[in-house]
């Protein structure tokens, strides 16, 4: 009897811990469950109207084409991001829980199982994103990847060209172009391109898309991305294709899929075509030696306003675009400059949804008078304009080059903080050309100085985040920037701001000319941090949505 009692005790010892166990793993799930809710709120539901009025039936089809061969940029996205994402992708929509549910809709804003707005914490599994996503083996290191182009100097186009993916071949790497790679993908929108362009009755438009179905089987984009630079008197604004490098954290070498099908606002892109004639005078004014300026790009520098319809891969992962300024392709900016296409319907979104509300927290209450959707809208025309002047062909020691070669992963970071330095610097510059009244001054860097806030939350370690920490960390050092530790708020100071800037764009631009890619390292780390203050204010924002989450009509239409 005493070992039958005995037994029964432990019994239910053993049984009371299991439900102490149980009830650990509904609380983790719980928590679990709770904290992807929080993430997911981080991003308001838009939706993203456009209207089709002004469209003939045939050029109706052309958007619906564009749209389908958009979602299959999405699934090659996805692909760069992570090696295993189809397969986790899986597993979600083959779960029937609450918790798989919301982890798929989370999955699907940030493309991935990593957090874009944490530092690329995984929020499914425990694995660390690769720093160079998928588009290398996951175990290459950079010093082997150095290595082999040592020692195999021929493979060096190869292994840094934006089209291809580094994997292993035995004992050996191996450069694979992204139209043998994705193969099946890019014919299938090759094939929708070349179906598309026989709807449209522009022949600038039909030429575009024609050259873009080519690129896509030939990995050759440059007759394409002329062929874009040429598109004109066409209500659809679309661009599809590898372009942005962000996404390779390793070297910012791998261009990443996406597309914009967009709508022109006709009467507002006809506004701003003002700007265009300043490029080359924006170029002479840039405070570096004239040495270091870059008289030779194209000044064509043709401008669209526009309303998105539908974008996809790259784009739309985390943080939605404002604005694009295309294409990077050196060789076509010499000849042609760049084109800059501003998403109207997003940046009036964003300025309602988050740049009042978090304006009105961090700024002295004094400076709200200088926020305004204006000096919103038009920074981010300045901005990609932006992009296009300053170095980016350079020569080091007898060598050529690019900044983008030389900078490796620094380079996005840099060409970002780059873009909105000048894109208030060039703000400036207008007014001293007459284009703006002499109020647009404070309203330039006021609503620029509440927008870092916007821009910061999306992570420093992203690359439009860290430029802006860069921006505030130094003005503020040099007194550009006030921060009131009693109120904890921050302002302009009006008269110090201008010079501190000019040193700023200075500092970024040499660094560029110069390649020097060790003073580009020294610069992020100096500045872009997370100081006390940066830190305190954006706290203060905890509980404003971080972006939106476009909802596309589109996608009702064509379910």
């Amino acid at each position: 009897m005493r070992y039958l009692a005995l037994t029964i005790v432990l019994l239910g010892f053993i049984l009371q811990g299991c439900g102490q166990k149980n009830d650990e793993e509904n609380k983790a799930e719980t928590e679990g469950i709770e904290m992807v809710k929080k993430e997911i709120a981080n991003f308001s539901p838009t939706e993203l109207k456009y209207d089709d009025s002004i469209l003939s039936e045939r050029q109706k089809i052309v958007v619906k084409k564009l749209y389908q061969a958009s979602k299959i940029i999405d699934d090659i996205f996805l692909n760069q991001v992570y090696s295993k994402n189809e397969e986790i992708k899986a597993k979600l929509m083959s779960e029937n829980t609450e918790d798989s549910k919301l982890r798929l809709q989370l999955f699907n804003i940030m493309f991935g199982p990593f957090d874009r707005l944490d530092h690329d914490r995984p929020f499914i599994g425990t694995e660390t994103k690769p720093a160079g996503a998928n588009f290398y083996p996951e175990d290459m290191t950079k010093e082997e990847f150095d290595s082999w182009i040592k020692n195999h100097p021929d493979d060096e186009k190869s292994f840094t060209s934006e089209f291809t993916m580094i994997r292993r071949e035995g004992e050996n790497l191996v450069a694979i172009p992204y139209s043998q790679y994705f193969k099946a993908q890019l014919t299938k929108i090759s094939n929708i391109l070349k179906d598309a362009a026989g709807y449209t009755d522009n022949p600038s438009l039909k030429k575009y898309l024609f050259t873009r179905a080519d690129a896509f089987l030939s990995n050759d984009y440059y007759e394409s991305d002329m062929a874009w630079m040429d598109v004109k008197d066409n209500d659809i604004e679309v661009v599809i294709g590898p372009y942005e490098v962000y996404e390779d954290g390793l070297y910012n070498y791998k261009a990443s899929f996406e597309s914009f099908v967009t709508i022109r606002d006709q009467e507002e892109s006809k506004k701003l075509d003002v700007f265009k004639k300043y490029l080359r005078d924006m170029e002479l004014h840039l405070p570096i030696p004239m040495e270091y300026k870059n008289l030779d790009r194209g000044s064509e520098s043709p401008i669209a306003v526009v309303n998105e319809v539908y974008t996809a891969g790259d784009t739309k992962a985390g943080v939605q675009t404002l604005a694009f300024n295309l294409p990077n392709d050196e060789r076509v900016r010499k000849a042609k400059g760049s084109k800059k296409v501003m998403l109207k319907n997003v940046s009036q979104a964003k300025y309602d949804k988050l740049l009042i509300p978090i304006a009105k927290i961090v700024l002295d209450p004094d400076q709200m008078q200088y926020v305004t959707f204006n000096s919103f809208f038009t920074h981010s025309l300045m901005h990609e304009m932006s992009h296009g002047i300053g170095p980016g062909f350079i020569e080091i020691d007898g060598r050529k080059t690019e900044v983008r070669k030389e900078l490796k992963e620094t380079y996005a970071t840099l060409e970002e903080c780059k873009a909105d330095v000048l894109g208030m610097y060039n703000n400036v510059f207008m007014i001293e050309k007459g284009v703006f009244p002499e109020s647009f001054e404070k309203e330039t860097y006021v609503t620029f100085l509440a927008g870092i806030f916007r821009s910061i939350r999306f992570g420093i370690n992203e690359a439009h985040g860290g430029g802006n920490a860069i921006i505030y960390n130094y003005l503020l050092e040099k007194g550009g920037y006030e921060y009131n530790s009693a109120t904890q708020q921050v302002k302009v100071n009006f008269s110090k701001i201008d010079h501190a800037l000019t040193e700023l764009a200075n500092l970024i631009l040499m660094i560029q000319a110069k390649g020097d890619y060790h003073a580009a390292k020294g610069l992020i780390e100096r500045y872009a941090v997370n100081s006390p203050s940066m830190q305190i204010l954006v706290d203060k924002l905890v509980k404003l949505p971080v972006d939106i989450k476009p909802v596309y009509q589109i996608e009702e239409m064509y379910k």
